[in-house]
């Protein structure tokens, strides 16, 4: 049975594969599955039959079968855990791999997303720019931490897995800031990242969609 799962009908990062529906289409590219899109308005997402496979009301979602699954971060570590490609065979590999989706999401993506919180919810406040100086130190003290780990390698740990995965989405959150730029391994390990065929498609995918939707298509 193929999934089905949710994203936006008219994307607001414009088309530059920052939404999170694009985790888990590369996800998918990775482990060779296909997969089925329904694409959801803003006010579909916020009405009952959404709510009742998303509590709240954000995309994307998963459906196959009986399952319901949300949270995109939940999402990639299901299809990485049912199909080869995303987590190693050996136990411990796959331990560190999946400690690494969760440093991704809960240690590295938080003060990058305040910082957007800050950018485009308090820009008029007259203590935006300390604001936006502390986020930015926060998030350069998380930086400097993964660029010592990362060093010279190429991946995280090893081959290439959903904790990478998960890693170079967060980090393109950056794009723009010019923070990234600050960091030369970490900047060649997110391009890296974007030059595998599976990212490609799956940014392509996403593209079609706000492509199809700005030409009322």
């Amino acid at each position: 049975m193929t999934a089905t799962i949710t994203a936006f009908e008219r994307s607001p990062d414009g088309g530059k594969g920052l939404a999170r529906d694009m985790r888990v289409r590369w996800a998918f590219e990775e482990v060779g599955q296909p997969y089925n899109v329904r694409l959801l308005s803003f006010k579909a997402m916020k009405e009952p039959a959404h709510l009742a496979l998303q509590p709240f009301g954000q995309i994307p979602t998963y459906e196959e079968g009986d399952l319901a699954l949300f949270e995109s971060g939940a999402i990639v570590f299901h299809i990485a855990e049912r199909h080869a490609g995303l987590l190693p065979d050996d136990a411990n590999g796959r331990a560190r791999a999946i400690t690494w989706m969760f440093a991704a999401l809960t240690t590295m993506e938080p003060p990058i997303v305040d910082r957007e919180v800050a950018r485009y919810l308090e820009g008029d406040e007259t203590w935006y720019e300390q604001r936006l100086s502390m986020v930015d130190a926060r998030i350069r003290k998380r930086l400097n931490q993964l660029s010592g780990r990362l060093g010279d390698a190429d991946w995280l740990d090893g081959e290439f897995s959903a904790g990478d995965l998960q890693m170079v989405s967060v980090l393109l959150r950056l794009r723009g800031s010019g923070i990234l730029d600050e960091y030369q391994n970490l900047s060649a390990y997110v391009a890296r990242g974007q030059a595998r065929p599976a990212y490609k498609r799956a940014f392509d995918a996403q593209l079609a969609v706000f492509t199809a939707a700005s030409s009322g298509s």
